[in-house]
Order: C-alpha cells, then sequence, then structure tokens
C-alpha cells in the first residue's frame, strides 16, 4: 500500500496494509505516508509507527478538525488533526470543491489568500508556506489567487475580499493562542467570517477529497501562475484610505502633546498601526522594540494574548514610563484585537477590560455621529451589536439615545454576518465588540479589527486631553449616565471533554431531570436560557432568540439582582469560560457594594455550578 512511504522504516512495518491490530488506524497510517509530502511531518509518523506508539498515533491520525468560532485551529504537527501542510492542501481541496458548487464565476473572481508569521521549526510549516499551498492548490484548478506577498493584519483578508470581490478569503493564522498553534480561518464573499451551513457543507466536501490532487503540491505555481496577483499595495492603501471615515478630529490629533506607546506582540502590527496613526495626523506610537518584529517564539511573553492583561504588558508599561506616554495600546500578533493600558494620576497602571473599552468605544462613535451628522439623519437608522457574553453597556446607552442594540452569538462571525443584513437594509452600523478585547469601529471590514480600533482610541484620548480628562475619568462619566456595569470574565481549563459535558448536563438536570437551578447559592435566578439546546425561560414560547449552537456548550443565567452570568466552552482553547455582570440603574452608584455582591455571586457561580476541585478543572494563572 505503500512501498516507497516509509522511508528507513524497518522491513517488517514497509509492509501495508500495516498491522496495529486496528483497521482504521492502519488505514489512516498508509494514507499519511502515501499522501505527505511534507520531510519531517512524515518523520514524526514514521517515528511513531517505529516506537509502536498506537494511542498517539490514534490521537493524530484518527480524528478530523472541525470550524469553531474562528475557523479551523489546532497545534502544528502530523496528523488528520493538526494544522500542517497535508491538511492545509485538504482544507483548500474541499473548499475548492465546494466554492465550485457555490459560484458560476468562481474562476472569474477568485479567493483572497493572507498569513500572519507563525511558524514551528520542527515541522517545517510556517503560515507563509500554508498560504502558498493554499494558493497552490487553487492556482493548479485555474482559480485566480490574490496572494499578499507579506504577512498581513487579520481584517486585511475579510477587506479584501469586499473590495476585491472574491468569492472568499482564507487567513493561515491562531490569532493570540499559544506558539504551538497555527489556523484557518475562512471568509464568505460578504467579508464576514463563514457561518453554518457553509462550515459544515466545507467539512462535508473535504473528506470527500482527502488525496491530494496532481499539482495540489506544487508551491511553485505561486511564483509562475500568471493567476497569482499580489493584492498589497493596493489593499492597504484603500485600508488607510477607508481609515478616514472613522477620523474626525485630525487637526486636534497632529497638535496633541500625548504620547503613545504601541506594542505588536512579536506579530505583524507594528507597520500597519505605524501608518494608521499616520492617516489619523498623529506622530508616530513609540514602539516596543523588542516586541516590535515577527517572532514565532513570542519570545518576551509568557503568552501572546495582550488580554491577559499587566503580566503581559510589563514591557510596554515600562518603556510608557521611559518615555513620559501616558496612553499604551498593544495589537495582538494578528492585529485583530486591542488592549488599552492609561497611567492614572496615582502612579499606577489601569489595564481596560473589553467591556470597560466597548463602553468608551460606544459613547465616542455615537458622539461623533451625533455631532457630524447631517440635519436628515435619524437616530432609529443606527445600530450598534455585541456577543451575548459581552457587557449589556451599549444595550444601555442605545435604550438612552434611542439607537438600536442587538445581540448576537459568540464569535465576530455572527457579528459579521448580522451587520451584513443591516447594512443591506440600508441601516448604520457605528459600532459592534466582543468582550475579548474584540472592536470594530465602522464597518469599512466585517470583523474585528485592532488596527482601526488603536488609531481611534488615540484620538479619543487626545481629545479627552484638550478637556483635561482621562479615559479612565470617561468612562466613570459613562457609567453615572447610562448605569455601572461591572463585569468579570475568567476561565478554567479542562482538558477532558467529557468532564466538561457533565458540568453542563447537570445544569440542565440540576434538582430533577431537565429542571435547571432555581438558585445559585442565595442567589436567586429569574431566567435560564441554555443556546445549546435552544430552551429560554424567559420567552413566551420558552425557545431562545438566538439561534441554536449544538456544537458548543452554553448557558446564561439572569439573577434577581440583575447580575447576568454566562458559562460556557470556548471555540478554539480547552477552557470553561465564565463572564458575569451586574447591570445597575443609573441610582446605583455605590460600586464598592456592586462589586462586593458580584464578587460573591461569582463565588457561588463557581462552588455551585462549575466545583472545580471535584471536576479537576485548573484555575487559570494570573
Amino acid at each position: 500500500m505503500a512501498e516507497n512511504a516509509g522511508g528507513d522504516l524497518n522491513s517488517n512495518l514497509l509492509h501495508a496494509p500495516y498491522r496495529t491490530g486496528d483497521p482504521q488506524l492502519d488505514t489512516a497510517i498508509g494514507q499519511w505516508l502515501r499522501w505527505d509530502k511534507n520531510p519531517k511531518t512524515k518523520e514524526q509518523i514514521e517515528n511513531l509507527l517505529r516506537n509502536g506508539m498506537n494511542k498517539e498515533l490514534r490521537d493524530r491520525l484518527c480524528c478530523r478538525m472541525t470550524f469553531g468560532t474562528a475557523g479551523l485551529r489546532s497545534a502544528m504537527g502530523a496528523g488528520f488533526c493538526y494544522i500542517n501542510d497535508l491538511t492545509v492542501i485538504q482544507s483548500t481541496q474541499g473548499m475548492y470543491k465546494y466554492l465550485e458548487r457555490c459560484f458560476s464565476d468562481f474562476k472569474q473572481r477568485g479567493v483572497v489568500v493572507g498569513y500572519d508569521t507563525r511558524g514551528q521549526v520542527t515541522s517545517s510549516c510556517s503560515s507563509q508556506r500554508l498560504a502558498k499551498l493554499t494558493a497552490a492548490v487553487l492556482l493548479a484548478k485555474d482559480v485566480p489567487v490574490y496572494l499578499f506577498s507579506r504577512y498581513v493584519p487579520t481584517p486585511f483578508v475579510p477587506y479584501a475580499v469586499q473590495k476585491l470581490k472574491a468569492v472568499a478569503g482564507v487567513m493561515i493564522t491562531a490569532s493570540h493562542n499559544r506558539k504551538e498553534d497555527n489556523g484557518y480561518k475562512v471568509y464568505w464573499e460578504t467579508g464576514a467570517q463563514i457561518t453554518s451551513p457553509h462550515d459544515k457543507e466545507i467539512l462535508k466536501c473535504i473528506e470527500e477529497c482527502v488525496e491530494p490532487w496532481n499539482g495540489s503540491w506544487n508551491d511553485n505555481l505561486v511564483d509562475t501562475s500568471p493567476l497569482k496577483k499580489d493584492p498589497l499595495q493596493d489593499i492597504c492603501s484603500r485600508y488607510m484610505e477607508d481609515l478616514k471615515k472613522i477620523c474626525f478630529h485630525r487637526e486636534l490629533n497632529s497638535k496633541t502633546t500625548l504620547k503613545f506607546v504601541h506594542s505588536s506582540f512579536h506579530g505583524v502590527g507594528h507597520d500597519y498601526v505605524q501608518l494608521a496613526f499616520q492617516v489619523f495626523g498623529f506622530k508616530p506610537p513609540i514602539p516596543v522594540p523588542e516586541q516590535k518584529d515577527p517572532d514565532p517564539d513570542f519570545s518576551t511573553v509568557k503568552c501572546p494574548n495582550p488580554e491577559e492583561g499587566e503580566s503581559v504588558l510589563e514591557l510596554s508599561l515600562r518603556l510608557a514610563e521611559k518615555e513620559n506616554a501616558r496612553v499604551v495600546v498593544a495589537t495582538d500578533p494578528d492585529a485583530d484585537r486591542l488592549a488599552v493600558a492609561e497611567l492614572q494620576e496615582n502612579g499606577h497602571w489601569k489595564v481596560f477590560s473589553g467591556n470597560e473599552l466597548a463602553a468608551l468605544f460606544g459613547w465616542w462613535m455615537f458622539d461623533c455621529w451625533k455631532k457630524s451628522k447631517s440635519g436628515n439623519a435619524d437616530v432609529k437608522n443606527i445600530y450598534m451589536l455585541a456577543t451575548t457574553v459581552s457587557s449589556k453597556i451599549l444595550k444601555a446607552i442605545a435604550l438612552k439615545e434611542g439607537f438600536h442594540f442587538e445581540e448576537t452569538l459568540p464569535g465576530f462571525k455572527w457579528i459579521g454576518s448580522r451587520i451584513k443584513d443591516l447594512l443591506e437594509n440600508g441601516k448604520e452600523v457605528l459600532f459592534a465588540f466582543e468582550e475579548s478585547i474584540g472592536f470594530l469601529c465602522g464597518t469599512s471590514v466585517l470583523d474585528k479589527d485592532g488596527v482601526s480600533a488603536a488609531a481611534v482610541v488615540a484620538e479619543m484620548a487626545a481629545y479627552l486631553e484638550t478637556m483635561n480628562i482621562t479615559l479612565k475619568q470617561q468612562l466613570v462619566k459613562i457609567y453615572e449616565k447610562y448605569g455601572y456595569h461591572i463585569s468579570k470574565t475568567s476561565y478554567f481549563l479542562c482538558y477532558d471533554p467529557n468532564t466538561i459535558k457533565s458540568i453542563f448536563e447537570r445544569l440542565r438536570n440540576f434538582d430533577s431531570p431537565k429542571e435547571y437551578p432555581k438558585f445559585c447559592g442565595t442567589f436567586a435566578i429569574l431566567h435560564t436560557r441554555d443556546v445549546t439546546t435552544g430552551y429560554d425561560s424567559s420567552q413566551p414560547n420558552k425557545k431562545s432568540v438566538l439561534p441554536v449552537s449544538k456544537n458548543s456548550q452554553m448557558i446564561t443565567f439572569t439573577f434577581q439582582n440583575g447580575c447576568v452570568a454566562t458559562l460556557r466552552t470556548s471555540g478554539t482553547e480547552p477552557k470553561i469560560k465564565y463572564y458575569a455582570e451586574m447591570c445597575a440603574s443609573p441610582d446605583r452608584s455605590d460600586t464598592a457594594l456592586l462589586e462586593e455582591e458580584l464578587k460573591k455571586l461569582i463565588e457561588a457561580l463557581i462552588e455551585n455550578f462549575l466545583e472545580p476541585s471535584k471536576n479537576g478543572l485548573i484555575w487559570r494563572s494570573v
């Protein structure tokens, strides 16, 4: 079956089919050794086979990746459930098959392909190489490919899909995941990430054509095919031009005495954030030199996720103190998320949460719209969006100001596709966000965008500075006007899917079968919504308004004291996340009291519903 595939394997292992005692595994080993042309990943499988590591072979070869909240994402390395040359070829073949079915003009319009700066030497696997192979599969089938000639922020791919009228886009990235991971993110012709049913249909198509086609490994096509175009200059200049739509105080920006520090977290962000600041009229932000250039090992941070707060922003904050810069902006490695910190009068840094930044962005974008709108502009035509696990602060602002607020399922793919619907119906969307520091100001891109958000935050800070107000002080003003929204988000690690399942099943059958809990400790529960099953006790028909999402676990509890708490699994990592927020009316301004009540509720939630010690959950290390 694979006479030449085994390299220097013992001759008794070379006789196919392989005899591990597991026919499914034997077939999978044979396929891998026949199909994989990357010497490093092929050797990883050969070594496991030589050493009789059947369990690991089974883990690597007998399951496939599925589309989560951010496309396909996994560790780099050998195996059908990992990200590597072969699985990227298979994914692209499946995508080709599906796109051919969906678009009669597929071969005229083509596909956009971008990549970040990740890589793994032991697997000869880098985002750039995987992007080239993605392009090669399509070019071999006479599909035009817009392949960026260098790394780009993730939002450039959905932006390019729209501008170039391509049928789809692929971004090779694992965003802020650990260095071992990579991913394959797919955008539809709308410029929004794919949602159901496209994800399931593409997976079906991948399974129908797992054997590499002739030409699929031919990455020379990237250099020789006339169908390959490099969209970098065109897209970068159009993107920067479009940024002007969300810049309202260019002259003021050019005169500000405020200084900014920017960290690109060893990723793609440096050049693009510098350009964005230039478009807004600012002097360039001061880069963190150790983190300015791409480094796939993310060597100065324990994890490349700026959401982790002060512990990973250490270099940025020390540089800002040295340079007398009051505001720090940090983009994650693929520059689609943004963290912000501000130096306070007491000498401490305030690192804003995603929910706090959203309150500032929401206030700012609405305020700028109000001041710049034409006479006949109607506030009823204005929308803001957030994922359902994010703060309800935009809802409070919308109620008071008269615009619309909508919630979606977690994941920016849901926000992107909803924005597309709203725009097609003549609505205007000013701002959308998810609490995990994902923001979208304006609608030039239909995905979260850390580059534009960094420039907008700088403008907001510069504007407030003219009135001697800090970002933190403005946040308090927002809460005083619209009601305090105090939230806490954290997670537990859990590597056993069965444990996760049993935690959520227990909540669905709490005191008796098919009964959700009525109390969490001493806290009375008013409503329960379970998006996994489609149940919502607050609706007259008991059915959830948000679409059912069977593949992931998510239950939301609304408490009598005004608190909303959600437990859910992560779409990209082995985590159980919890989100809790105290939504107070403007007349309740004793923050210490509100914070204490939220703290107690979270403790009850963890102890009664997650039971970390009983379930062996690993607490998030801060």
